[in-house]
C-alpha cells in the first residue's frame, strides 16, 4: 500500500489496494493509519459493490443511517446522494462547508462516498483540516477556545428542505429524533490526540456564553480562518473513485458547478464517539 499526499496539509490518494477483495488485517491497518496521517484518503478505480463499502466501512465501526435521504435496497446504511436534472428542477441545495452530522450526540467516525454517476466536469469536493486550522490560531485564541460550547442543530442545517414544499412531513421523524446538542468548540481527536475546531456553517447555530453578536462575530472569523487555502485540498472524481475521510477532524464541501448535470454518490457514514 502507498499513499501519495494530494497537499502538503491534508489527503493522500492510496495506490495499490483493492476494495472489492476480502479486507485483511494488514490491508485494514494501513487504511486506518493512512486516515490518521492524512485525514482523508482517496481511491481510484473501485467498482464497488454495496456489500463491499458496507464492508469497509463495517471494519471501522457499526455504519450511521441518515434518516434524510434515500437509500439502497437492502442496505438501510447506504446513503445516495443523488441530483438528478431529469427527476428534479431543482440545483444541488447543500452547498456549504461542514462536518457531517454534527447534529448528533456521536457524530460520525468518518464518511466513506463512492462515485457512481460523475457529471462531465465539475461535482469536486473539497476537504479542510480542521486541526491545521487549529495549530494555526494564536495561543491566546487557543485557550479561549477550549473551554467553549457550541449548539448543532439539524433544523438549522436541512431549514431549505424543511420549507420546500412537503418538507416537514417527510423530515418530522428526523426533526423529532434529533433536538439541538452541545459540543465542544476544540474537540481532541480520540486516536491522534490532536486538537480540532469542531463548528460547521451548516450545523452550528451559537456559542454558549457569548451574546448573539458575539457569537455570529467569533463563528465567522472561524469559518472564514478554517477554510484558509493552505489547509484544504480538492478532489476529483471518477467514476468509481472513492473518498474516507475523518469526520472527527475534518470539513469538506461538495462544489455545485455541474448542474444541470447528473451526479450520484453513495455514502456511508460510520458511527463515532462523545465529542470532547
Amino acid at each position: 500500500m502507498r499513499f501519495e499526499p494530494l497537499t502538503h496539509t491534508i489527503g493522500a490518494i492510496v495506490h495499490d489496494v483493492d476494495l472489492t477483495q476480502p479486507l485483511t488485517d494488514a490491508t485494514l491497518a494501513g487504511i486506518r493509519e493512512g486516515l490518521l496521517m492524512h485525514e482523508v484518503i482517496f481511491f481510484r478505480d473501485q467498482p464497488l459493490e454495496p456489500a463491499h463499502h458496507r464492508a469497509l466501512a463495517e471494519a471501522f465501526g457499526p455504519p450511521k443511517p441518515h434518516g434524510a435521504y434515500p437509500h439502497i435496497p437492502g442496505y438501510e446504511e447506504l446513503t445516495i446522494l443523488e441530483n438528478d436534472p431529469r427527476v428534479s428542477l431543482e440545483p444541488p441545495r447543500i452547498d456549504s462547508w461542514h462536518t457531517d452530522m454534527t447534529f448528533l450526540e456521536r457524530p460520525p467516525l468518518g464518511s466513506i462516498l463512492h462515485a457512481v454517476i460523475i457529471p462531465p466536469s465539475g461535482g469536486d469536493t473539497m476537504w479542510s483540516s480542521l486541526s491545521r486550522a487549529y495549530d494555526a490560531l494564536s495561543p491566546s485564541m487557543q485557550e479561549f477556545l477550549l473551554d467553549k460550547k457550541a449548539i448543532h442543530d439539524f433544523s438549522w442545517g436541512f431549514r431549505h428542505s424543511l420549507a420546500a414544499p412537503g418538507g416537514r412531513e417527510r423530515l418530522a421523524a428526523m426533526v423529532e429524533a434529533n433536538p439541538p446538542r452541545e459540543h465542544p468548540v476544540v474537540r481532541t481527536h480520540p486516536e491522534s490526540g490532536k486538537k480540532a475546531i469542531y463548528v460547521n456553517p451548516l450545523f452550528t447555530t451559537r456559542i454558549v456564553g457569548l451574546t448573539q453578536a458575539e457569537s455570529d462575530a467569533l463563528l465567522a472569523f472561524l469559518y472564514q480562518h478554517m477554510i484558509t487555502p493552505e489547509f484544504t485540498c480538492r478532489f476529483r472524481w471518477e467514476v468509481n473513485s472513492v473518498a474516507f475521510w475523518d469526520n472527527r477532524i475534518t470539513l469538506h464541501r461538495p462544489v455545485n458547478d455541474y448542474w444541470p448535470a447528473h451526479r450520484r454518490m453513495q455514502r456511508i457514514t460510520i458511527e463515532g464517539d462523545r465529542p470532547s
